[in-house]
């Protein structure tokens, strides 16, 4: 069984900065072995890629919303990946999940966290 725990979201005004954090587990989840992502969903609206890295953290993707201003990351020693959001706007508020085993092209993978409420106000 694969978790993936999201922590870091809340309420930060416009300009403001979070830190996004995703600690996985599971008996036959490698973390190493897994490219992961951050994927978010505002009410009303379909669920869309945010960022994305590599199994060794050398390549990153990123939506074009959110090009220099999130920067994803990653630390194989501890099973946890990282979104820091800086420069935050009030469209980027949504449900952030994180995303595990993603497929060619930053198709979604199979292994879904619960879930963490990023709120901007203007």
């Amino acid at each position: 069984q694969v978790q993936l725990v999201e922590s870091g979201g809340g309420l930060v005004q416009a300009g403001g900065s979070l830190r996004l954090s995703c600690a996985a587990s599971g008996r036959t989840f490698t973390f190493s072995n897994y490219a992961m992502g951050w994927f978010r969903q505002a009410p009303g609206k379909e669920r869309e890629f945010v960022a994305a890295i590599s199994r060794s953290g050398r390549i990153t993707t990123y939506a074009d919303s959110v090009k220099g201003r999130f920067t994803i990351s990653r630390d194989n020693a501890k099973n946890t990946v990282y979104l820091q959001m800086n420069m935050l706007k009030p469209e980027d508020t949504a449900v952030y999940y994180c995303n595990g085993d993603l497929g060619l092209g930053n198709r979604m993978g199979p292994y879904w966290g619960q879930g963490t409420q990023v709120t901007v106000s203007s």
